[in-house]
């Protein structure tokens, strides 16, 4: 993914994650964190997912589905762990939940850079 960063943003680190739009619907992806906003590179093309979210925080083109989330729109940031699957729930203004899971890795790492300025 080649992410066009806006003004005074830093790149934090970039993982390969699974989005869990629902209960039965995984979209593996990159989650790419920075300073300023969380944006999500989906690997395959996926029309229900502005379905399931129909919010200004999606936006398609023909190579990809992106999920952009400005960390000011961040509300709550939560971290759920069991022995198969680690996961970091966002939370932001308008009530909706983005899940990230990061399987049986560590996903403390991920959740502190959502978490940071």
């Amino acid at each position: 993914m080649n992410l066009e960063m806006q003004p005074s943003e830093k790149l934090i680190d970039t993982w390969t994650v699974i989005f869990l739009p629902n209960n039965s619907t995984k979209i593996n992806g990159k989650l790419s964190v920075t300073n300023q906003r969380l944006i999500y590179e989906m690997q395959y093309n996926i029309s229900s997912i502005q379905e399931v979210y129909e919010s200004s925080y999606t936006s398609q083109s023909e190579e990809n589905s992106i999920l952009e989330i400005p960390k000011e729109d961040i509300t709550k940031v939560e971290v759920e762990k069991s022995f198969f699957q680690k996961k970091v729930i966002v939370t932001v203004r308008n009530g909706a939940e983005f899940i990230f899971s990061y399987g049986m890795m560590n996903i403390d790492p991920i959740a502190d850079a959502i978490k940071s300025k």
